[in-house]
C-alpha cells in the first residue's frame, strides 16, 4: 500500500507561501508507517515545533493501473474519504533552504490520519463538487471544494500513473485548501465531508 501526496493543488494555499502555481502535477510519498486509522491519538513528536495540519480528501485506489487515460480514470476508484498530511514545517523550511530532500518533513509515523469511514462515489453527486473541512476545538480552521483543485481527481489518477503503477488499497490525498497551522498537545480535530465527521482525534 502507498500513500501519494499531491502538492500545491488550491491556488490559495499556494500563495499562503511561495506563490509559484505548479505548471505539472508534484508529487511526493508517504510509507505505510505513516498512516493513523481508526481515530487513534496523534502524538506530537519532539523533534518539531511546528507540526502543521493539512486536511485533504483521499482517493483509494481499488484497481491495478498503469498509464492510465483520463477517460477511463473514474473506474480506478469508488470510495473517497479524508485525511490529514501532518507537516514538520520548521523541519521542511530548514531542509529545503539547504537543497536537501524533505521527507523527514513528510514521511514519519503517524504523519498521514485517515478516516475509518469513506463514502462511496456512487453516494457523491459531483467527485469535483465536494465540500470538506477541518475544526480544532470546534473551530473551523480549514475549509475547501474539490471544484477549487488546480489538478482534478481524474486528473491526478492519469498523471500519477505515468509514473507510478496504482495498486488496490493505495491512497491519495489530493491536496489541502489554504488555512494551514501548527497543532498542539489537547487539540482535538475533526474532518467533515459535507456534514459528516469522518475523522475525529486528539493531540498529544
Amino acid at each position: 500500500m502507498k500513500i501519494i501526496c499531491i502538492g500545491k493543488n488550491y491556488l490559495k494555499h499556494v500563495k499562503e507561501f511561495d506563490g509559484k502555481i505548479p505548471d505539472e502535477l508534484c508529487f511526493f510519498m508517504k510509507p505505510d508507517t505513516s498512516l493513523l486509522k481508526d481515530n487513534e491519538p496523534f502524538y506530537h513528536p519532539d523533534f518539531s515545533k511546528e507540526i502543521h495540519h493539512e486536511v485533504e480528501i483521499v482517493v483509494k485506489i481499488d484497481k491495478v493501473g498503469k498509464n492510465i487515460q483520463k477517460e477511463f480514470a473514474h473506474k480506478y476508484y469508488s470510495e473517497i474519504g479524508i485525511g490529514i498530511d501532518f507537516t514538520a514545517r520548521d523541519l521542511q523550511w530548514k531542509l529545503k533552504d539547504a537543497g536537501l530532500p524533505w521527507e523527514k518533513a513528510k514521511a514519519f509515523d503517524n504523519a498521514a490520519p485517515v478516516s475509518k469511514k469513506f463514502i462511496s462515489v456512487k453516494d457523491i453527486k459531483d467527485v469535483n463538487n465536494i465540500n470538506f473541512c477541518l475544526n480544532i476545538n470546534g473551530a473551523q480552521k480549514q475549509a475547501g471544494n474539490t471544484s477549487d483543485m488546480i489538478f482534478k481527481i481524474d486528473d491526478i489518477i492519469t498523471e500519477v500513473s505515468k509514473y507510478i503503477t496504482l495498486k488496490t488499497g493505495d491512497l491519495i490525498y489530493t491536496g489541502t485548501p489554504e488555512g494551514v497551522s501548527a497543532v498542539k498537545i489537547g487539540d482535538r480535530l475533526q474532518c467533515f465531508i459535507e456534514d459528516e465527521c469522518l475523522l475525529d482525534f486528539e493531540v498529544k
